[in-house]
């Protein structure tokens, strides 16, 4: 943990492994900011905290510290150990992918997500094409899948009373621009 706050890069800790993460590009960020700013703090009198890239998930089954993309934690945050920098409950996760990442966000990163008992819901958002994939925790072990596509589509999120039209999540993004992480 110390060398990661002296750290010039970000890094993913796996069960003792420091993982170098790369840089993200600029449609990966503008989609994370986007439905960071859309997210409402407060809906139907219950508070959310809203998390974006740089604050660390501890999930404790798998000893693992990562970086979602954006975290959404319904009233106060529970952190790992004395400090504040690592986050355990999260009720809602969102996942911009990315070629070199796309396949451990849908693996073995979405099994360790799912051993939070918090979590609720999975956001999988394709930076390259309007496209975006949901998992609701329906049951302990039991996961639905929706997928959403197309310029017009909607994602109407489960864990919470709130969606948000591709339009908003998309905005300004260049799918032309082609960057690579």
């Amino acid at each position: 943990m110390e060398l990661e706050e002296q750290a010039e890069f970000r890094s993913e800790y796996i069960d003792g492994e420091i993982i170098p993460i790369p840089g993200g590009t600029s449609n990966h960020n503008k989609i994370a900011l986007n439905f960071c700013r859309k997210f409402p703090l407060t809906l139907q009198e219950q508070e959310y905290e809203v998390y974006m890239v740089d604050v660390k998930l501890w999930i404790h089954r798998y000893h693992l510290y990562t970086y979602p993309d954006v975290m959404v934690v319904q009233g106060e945050p529970v952190y790992e150990g004395n400090n504040k920098t690592a986050i355990t409950n999260p009720m809602l996760i969102v996942e911009v992918l990315s070629k070199s990442t796309q396949a451990f966000d849908k693996t073995d990163k979405f099994k360790y997500y799912r051993s939070i008992s918090t979590l609720q819901e999975y956001i999988l958002i394709d930076q390259y094409s309007f496209s975006i994939e949901q998992y609701v925790k329906k049951t302990e072990g039991e996961w639905t899948f929706k997928e959403y596509e197309g310029e017009d589509a909607v994602l109407v999120l489960k864990s919470v009373d709130f969606q948000i039209t591709f339009k908003d999540i998309y905005a300004r993004v260049n799918f032309e621009a082609n960057e690579e992480e």
